[in-house]
């Protein structure tokens, strides 16, 4: 039945991808053939090349690798750039080699254990017994410094949830394993957010904010974004608990569990050689990316220090084959957008695309929060038709910040803003990755995803006022940019 539910599906896909590919043609004819209106005729040609792209990589209809490479190659043929290197210049953007690094660096972390074995350490405890959904979701929180991606956060902690539900003898598909559920997919994201490293999203945000108009060294984006991120996670884990009753368990259970010293049903072992390496090189790059927030060293510099150390003869931790699991994907998406942002910027397109918003939204007319809600409502809008959160924030951010600037908004604490809400919304499954898997390995479904996602994003919107009001002008002040 599954086999044959597949195959019905395959031509539903087909279908789709054949759309969205004429679609992206279609956009690219225009640019060709329509009389220049609103753009000047190279500005025109970018914003063709920019929606071809962006039509594939919203439908999906060829890899982002393929999509990425057409995107810079058509840059050329247009005439939009005067030579390949010219439409390849996003490539060298120090983003692209940044995201390498970190990714490398999760794989590293993922192929030793290292992962497994903290959150075998966390389910092993009997300290969190009487609270088992706080406990989880606190540990969940705690790995986010540890291990930036939050799919395989998800991913290791599956079994943990099934393993506390089993030890409490829980109902499966209950209240306990959907709060659960929804911690993993919805919430467990935004603890990335927390650090400049800790993913796609906060890097290629500190890297629009950094090319627009200052540098955000690690601890300033730290200062400015734990408590911040913290609190919009104890809330939402906190509303998961009690829209499904997560947190109740029965008093009787758990004093048994206590008895037995947690949910383990075992001890855990001493870290390994290779556990012992990837920790101390991952604890050295936090401490020189602390260093460097104050002396200027580059952030790059830590992580690529990291990786060498890892894949140095006799470690060999990273090897060649690890390679082939960099989300390289992404990467083609961020070297592709830098990409024809510069052009957009070098053809005056992104100043056109400012200029008709702020004719059409009276932005000087208002007040600067109204001002931030509508560019922050724009966000949420373009964000639910991705299906990744950094790739939205390409698209997105950059118009934000420039618009946000012409009417006086901080672009910092706007950068900020954006990323905070971006990365609390999920409308739709396919909006975030580790939604998917929570939604495959629990008991969740559309409606679950849909109106917890509208919670979440709405919690957002209270941190990023809250924040914006009172905490990030406090902090900034340490921090002159």
């Amino acid at each position: 039945m599954p086999d044959d539910a597949h195959a019905d599906d395959e031509p539903a896909l087909a279908r789709a991808d054949a759309l969205g590919i004429a679609a992206a043609v279609a956009v690219l004819a225009w640019g060709a053939l329509a009389e220049p209106s609103a753009f000047a005729p190279n500005a025109q040609d970018v914003m063709a090349v920019f929606g071809f792209a962006l039509v594939l990589w919203l439908t999906e209809a060829v890899p982002y690798v393929v999509s990425g490479t057409l995107a810079v190659v058509l840059l050329v043929v247009f005439g939009v750039a005067p030579s390949f290197a010219v439409a390849a210049s996003g490539f060298a953007s120090s983003l692209v080699f940044f995201l390498l690094l970190v990714f490398l660096l999760g794989t590293a972390i993922d192929e030793v254990d290292l992962d497994r074995w903290f959150a075998s350490r966390l389910r092993s405890s009997g300290e969190g017994a009487a609270r088992p959904f706080r406990s989880l979701a606190a540990n969940l929180f705690a790995l986010a410094f540890l291990m930036p991606s939050a799919v395989a956060r998800a991913v290791t902690f599956v079994p943990v949830v099934r393993r506390v539900r089993d030890a409490y003898d829980l109902d499966p598909g209950g209240g306990f394993e959907r709060s659960s559920f929804l911690v993993l997919g919805h919430v467990n994201p935004v603890a990335s957010l927390a650090l400049m490293t800790g993913g796609g999203m906060a890097l290629v945000t500190a890297e629009i904010v950094r090319s627009g108009s200052r540098s955000v060294t690690w601890l300033e984006w730290a200062a400015l974004m734990i408590p911040p991120v913290a609190a919009l996670y104890a809330l939402s884990a906190a509303t998961a608990g009690l829209l499904y009753g997560g947190a109740a368990v029965d008093a009787s259970v758990q004093e048994s569990v206590e008895a037995d010293g947690g949910t383990s049903g075992g001890t855990v072992g001493a870290l390994t050689r290779d556990q012992r390496i990837v920790a101390a090189t991952m604890a050295g790059a936090v401490c020189l990316w602390l260093l460097g927030s104050v002396t200027g060293l580059p952030a790059i510099v830590p992580a690529a220090l990291a990786v060498a150390v890892l894949a140095l003869p006799g470690i060999e931790i990273l090897t060649a084959a690890d390679a082939a699991d960099v989300s390289w994907g992404i990467l083609f998406v961020v070297g592709a957008m830098f990409s024809i942002l510069d052009r957009m910027e070098a053809t005056g397109a992104l100043r056109t695309i400012v200029e008709a918003a702020t004719g059409a939204v009276p932005f000087h007319a208002m007040p600067h929060w109204q001002g931030a809600a509508v560019l922050l409502g724009v966000a949420v809008c373009v964000r639910v038709l991705f299906s990744t959160g950094s790739a939205a924030m390409l698209v997105v951010l950059p118009v934000a910040l420039r618009i946000g600037g012409e009417i006086g908004l901080n672009r910092l604490f706007l950068a900020l803003a954006v990323v905070l809400v971006v990365g609390s919304t999920t409308v739709f499954p396919f909006n975030t990755t580790a939604v998917l898997v929570s939604m495959e390995e629990g008991p969740l479904d559309g409606f679950d995803v849909l109106a917890f996602g509208l919670v979440t994003m709405t919690y957002s919107l209270v941190v990023v006022a809250v924040s914006w009001a009172v905490y990030w002008p406090a902090v900034a002040a340490a921090f002159p940019g």
